[in-house]
């Protein structure tokens, strides 16, 4: 739309047309503006400039259009500049029969939200609240956040729908101390007291549990919301307990490698250096990885193929078979593979990343000992073993330094906003097994003689993959954490070397 009054008449009936096929939603930078639900609207030209304007019984909006960047069966976005705002926005107008269901229930969740706010602490102000992504600040849109003030003083609040991914509700102290520091460094004058956190009822014990890691000045309101009710309830992390965290006895484990260690010997032999095994936490069975990705499993003196999901009994007579799988993954699952983008070369990196750390732990430090360093240490939350559930709770690697200094290795092969709050999840467990003395009693670190000092904390990933909101969230965690971040080169499939250690 090269000249100005084409565009202008473009625009018009393009949100004409929109209109005119159902209810049109407005949302800006990724909030919903839900004051202009019923909107009119106006596009005129000042100057050489084209704005539109929209109003409602409820609320004016008037932007510079600076160019339509999308036009969609149901959509129209607009990249505008609003008043006052050197950065130019985003202006969507959606058909709310397009909506995606999942923004509708976060948009439902937000207009609830506000009003439980303002029902449970009346004495205050809604300064803000939104559920608009801010990637620059890596603030998610899966959170509800905002501040309320009363007087000079503010709190920093986030919330999230039971509705949310059990991950996501998991994750949402990361992003509520990243929203507490925004506020904090935006406060001016005024005195920003803590966050609250309010998530769904029955979900905050994970949360309680990481808190202990956190300084006590962040000043954490935790709070469950039961969304049947709309009422919240203060919980005490006190209160909680400690989650169920368990180890698996080393004999139970070496049992198992014992029975299994004719087939994996066999398979082993197939692509030496390349092929391990590891007994998977809680179970009678054995795991065969290449190169960190699993593709066979031991279970009650069976091999089985597994890759993705596929899963085929192995029987003598079908050797063969294992063997041209082991030689298709070869080319690709390979550090010199010339396919760089090739799924069996990008997938799994983390358990690469672990198989290369377990053949010399003391690549990544020279004070830890390469003679005891385990494998996916189980911690698991829940009732038993049974419900430890996709694995979550189970660290790395857990090694020690050659003087008996417990070191709980996080690795991540790529950037993740994660990676402290998981590395002091498992850091806690850690501690907790170690002043229980039941390393030892388990038959972990024989022949070691373990100090009772806090464990160290080792963080380690690829030198440019460490999320920009890594520091900021190490900040929060107590002093008592020895955190050691070790940066490694980017091509770390040929071998690891360490760039820097901080």
């Amino acid at each position: 739309m090269s000249d100005l009054s084409e565009s202008i008449a473009e625009l018009k009936r393009a949100l004409t047309a929109l209109q005119s096929a159902g209810d049109v939603e407005v949302c800006e930078d990724g909030e919903r503006l839900s004051e202009l639900s019923h909107f009119q609207h106006e596009v005129r030209q000042q100057g050489n400039s084209t704005f539109v304007h929209l109003w409602s019984e409820e609320r004016n909006l008037v932007r510079r259009v600076l160019r339509v960047t999308e036009e969609a069966a149901g959509k129209l976005v607009l990249e505008v500049q609003r008043f006052g705002k050197s950065k130019p926005g985003k202006l969507e107008f959606l058909s709310a029969a397009t909506r995606p269901a999942g923004r509708k229930l976060r948009e439902n969740f937000r207009a609830r939200f506000r009003r439980l706010l303002m029902e449970q602490f009346p004495d205050e102000q809604i300064e803000t609240l939104t559920s608009a992504p801010d990637l620059e600040h890596s603030l998610s849109g899966s959170y509800t956040r905002g501040v309320m003030r009363r007087g000079q003083r503010e709190w920093a609040v986030l919330g999230v729908s039971g509705a949310e991914h059990a991950s996501t509700i998991d994750a949402a102290l990361t992003f509520g101390l990243l929203w507490l520091d925004w506020t904090r460094a935006h406060a001016e004058r005024r005195v920003v007291e803590g966050l609250r956190l309010i998530l769904p009822q029955g979900s905050a014990r994970m949360t309680a549990h990481r808190l202990q890691a956190i300084v006590p000045a962040v000043n954490i309101e935790l709070h469950e919301l039961h969304e049947a009710t709309w009422r919240l309830r203060r919980v005490d992390p006190r209160d909680t307990g400690n989650l169920l965290t368990w180890l698996t006895p080393r004999r139970e484990i070496e049992e198992t490698r014992l029975a299994a260690h004719k087939a994996v010997d066999r398979v082993m032999s197939l692509a030496p250096g390349a092929v391990d095994a590891i007994v998977s936490p809680g179970t009678r069975e054995v795991a065969l990885r290449f190169r960190g990705l699993e593709f066979a499993r031991w279970q009650r003196g069976e091999l089985q193929l597994r890759l993705g999901d596929d899963r085929v009994a192995m029987k003598p007579k079908r050797k063969v078979t294992l063997e041209s799988l082991v030689q298709e993954l070869d080319p690709f699952r390979n550090p010199l593979a010339d396919d760089k983008n090739h799924p069996l070369y990008r997938v799994a990196a983390e358990r690469w990343l672990e198989a290369l750390a377990l053949k010399d732990i003391s690549t990544i430090d020279a004070r830890l000992d390469p003679q005891y360093v385990y494998p996916q240490v189980p911690a698991l939350s829940g009732s038993g073993p049974e419900s430890a559930g996709a694995g979550r709770g189970v660290m790395d690697l857990l090694g020690v330094t050659r003087e008996g200094r417990l070191a709980v290795i996080e690795l991540k092969a790529s950037e993740d906003i994660h990676l402290a709050l998981q590395g002091m999840d498992y850091w806690l467990r850690v501690r907790w097994h170690l002043q229980q003395g039941d390393f030892p009693r388990y038959g972990y670190f024989a022949g070691m003689e373990l100090q009772q000092k806090p464990p160290l904390l080792y963080l380690v990933a690829p030198g440019l993959r460490f999320h920009p909101a890594t520091d900021t969230l190490l900040r929060y965690i107590l002093p008592d954490v020895e955190c050691v971040r070790v940066g490694l080169n980017e091509d770390w499939r040929r071998g690891l070397k360490v760039v820097f250690r901080q």
